[in-house]
């Protein structure tokens, strides 16, 4: 373990290879060889079709940076800490994805978001000057030290109109996020971008290039307002926003719109079950499909009913099986037209497309169901409705109520409230992950009066009273079936609870100085259970994560950390039980012999040993 979080460009490389063998020498690519083998026209010309903006280079190295950060747990943050799988982070979010990467690579089913919308009066992190690169920025302005992590929350800056690169700065921020977060969708994932006019087109383009063009699968139109807006100075009332939808590959659908199952019913009482008529004209001239123009003739009356001028739905024999089978229904009079029975029981799914025009709730609604949570305090601007939210839970591919959710830019923690209730309403065991940065409030706002001091203190806040709100109903109401349990596990970014080679010290006497403070590789102050979380995060078994603390050691299945000074009787704990990997400090080995002789025994036994 390096205490860097993962880096994605090494099994890429090994998936080309797999395809493309031929084009490494020496672990590189030989762009020739790969040109000879597909050809020169599958890559891109010196003109092309591409979206660019001034900064995208600088975006594009945000995406390989890894970082030592890792998460805190904060129980007093918490509720119920460690009864559920629910997490809430409190963080920049890009730092945060990136320390996500190898715990939920590929876990994640949806993502929600809801960014900044780039209005000119939004607040994100960005750096000021674009002529160098963003960490030797941060390390000027003092926004990192010298180990590269954030230590101080004046990173927000506002993107005004004025600024000749308004709308650069905001692709920039949102890039390298959208393509860690891709990271850690699973192969059947989806994305949901809440977003306006502002810049909808931009996003479109930006998620085309990340997610691919042909993993879009819709751009919804969300009417968000109720009333018309008076104060329009052009004459338009802009009441709508958009949710645009990508999935991550070709397995990833939405479940679309449950069918109108009132519509089937047996008035003849036939065998097969309940049934709908349904059209059989066709759409194309005789010109266009000459094999879909005939004549079709009731056998039993000897009725012709011609042929429509569009022609039939079916051909001749496949109507005259459906003929046959007695799945026509034949009008009386000859100027009607057949229409054919369709069953029930022959529907391949019980969905149909979702309309892309949604009416499920108003802003005003979620500003209220705020309010209420809040004692009738308006503390957060512009909410999203809960029941939005829902919906595009409620879309997932076959419904699946045991997944992940990821919001990472949580806000006043909608995302989180939807998964719980949803999950009170159906029996399910989703799990939220929401991120959000600790972005100070003004001191003249009504939350901050109220001792709330930042953003991330209203996300909290909420997902605590929702949690209440719940519990207060399920005390009211008598039942007999098990319930999901409450609650959600906090967690702060943080700096590495161990110690960071310093890769740029020169020099004899500063090397073997630095040797001498890497004697142990903790931080003097680090808590076993801040370290335990750090090493979960980072061999990827995640946040929430199960153990039984047994003696000198924590024990995750087959996984044992210790951060306890060795004692020879812990060899034959691990020895007699069920491990595969054991961790252990550098620090817990008396000497470098003590430390040898395990590692040889440990060897023997198959069993591997870990120092940190």
């Amino acid at each position: 373990m390096d205490g860097k979080s993962l880096d994605v460009m090494p099994e890429k490389l090994v998936h080309l290879k797999a395809l493309f063998p031929d084009i490494f020498a020496e672990d590189k690519i030989d762009l020739q060889r790969l040109k000879e083998i597909l050809g020169e026209e599958v890559f891109v010309q010196n003109e092309h079709y591409e979206l660019s903006w001034a900064g995208k280079s600088e975006a594009r190295r945000e995406i390989q940076k890894q970082t030592t950060a890792t998460l805190t747990p904060d129980r007093s943050g918490s509720v119920n800490f460690g009864s559920t799988q629910n997490v809430f982070i409190e963080g920049e979010n890009l730092e945060v994805l990136r320390v996500l990467q190898k715990s939920y690579f590929g876990k994640i089913k949806m993502i929600y978001i809801d960014p900044p919308y780039n209005t000119g009066n939004d607040s994100f992190v960005y750096p000021d000057d674009y002529s160098e690169r963003s960490d030797e920025f941060n390390k000027r302005t003092g926004i990192t030290d010298e180990n590269g992590f954030l230590n101080k929350q004046d990173l927000w800056q506002r993107n005004n109109r004025e600024n000749g690169r308004f709308h650069s700065v905001w692709l920039s921020m949102m890039y390298p996020r959208l393509y860690l977060a891709r990271n850690l969708l699973r192969e059947d994932g989806v994305i949901f971008i809440s977003i306006d006019d502002n810049e909808a087109s931009n996003l479109k383009l930006i998620c085309d290039e990340v997610f691919g063009e042909e993993n879009f699968i819709s751009s919804f139109i969300w009417k968000r307002r109720q009333n018309v807006d008076s104060r329009s100075k052009n004459g338009a009332s802009v009441d709508h926003e958009y949710i645009i939808v990508y999935s991550k590959n070709a397995d990833g659908k939405i479940r679309g719109a449950d069918k109108d199952m009132d519509k089937y019913s047996n008035p003849d009482n036939d065998p097969r079950g309940v049934w709908m008529s349904d059209n059989m004209i066709g759409l194309a001239t005789k010109d266009q499909r000459p094999n879909l123009h005939y004549d079709v003739i009731d056998p039993e009356t000897g009725i012709n009913y011609g042929c429509p001028v569009t022609g039939w739905r079916y051909e001749p024999k496949r109507m005259t099986e459906f003929i046959k089978n007695g799945e026509v229904i034949f009008p009386k009079s000859p100027t009607g037209r057949p229409r054919r029975k369709k069953f029930q029981a022959d529907l391949i799914s019980e969905f149909t497309g979702k309309s892309s025009i949604l009416n499920t709730a108003f802003n005003t609604q979620a500003t209220r169901e705020l309010r209420e949570l809040f004692g009738g305090a308006d503390y957060f601007d512009f909410p999203k409705p809960i029941d939005l939210v829902k919906e595009f839970i409620s879309q997932l591919d076959n419904n699946e109520k045991d997944t992940i959710i990821l919001d990472f830019f949580a806000g006043s923690g909608t995302t989180a409230q939807a998964v719980m209730e949803l999950n009170e309403e159906d029996g399910g065991n989703r799990q939220f992950i929401c991120v959000q940065m600790s972005e100070e409030l003004e001191e003249n706002s009504e939350a901050y009066k109220a001792g709330y001091k930042t953003i991330a203190d209203i996300t909290k806040a909420r997902i605590s009273k929702v949690i209440e709100k719940i519990t207060t109903e399920r005390e009211s109401k008598l039942e007999l079936e098990t319930r999901q349990p409450l609650g959600f596990n906090a967690y702060k970014l943080a700096p590495s609870n161990f110690k960071i080679w310093r890769s740029d010290i020169q020099g004899k006497d500063a090397i073997l100085e630095q040797l001498q403070v890497f004697q142990s590789s903790e931080k003097s102050d680090s808590p076993q259970e801040n370290m335990l979380t750090e090493l979960l995060l980072k061999t990827g078994l995640g946040l929430g994560v199960k153990y039984i603390q047994d003696q000198s050691f924590y024990k995750v299945g087959n996984l044992w950390i210790c951060f306890e000074k060795f004692q020879p009787e812990m060899k034959e704990q691990i020895l007699q039980g069920n491990v595969q990997k054991v961790i252990f400090l550098n620090s817990c080995f008396a000497s470098d012999a003590e430390l040898s002789n395990l590692q040889l025994e440990l060897k023997e036994n198959e069993i591997n040993l870990v120092i940190i």
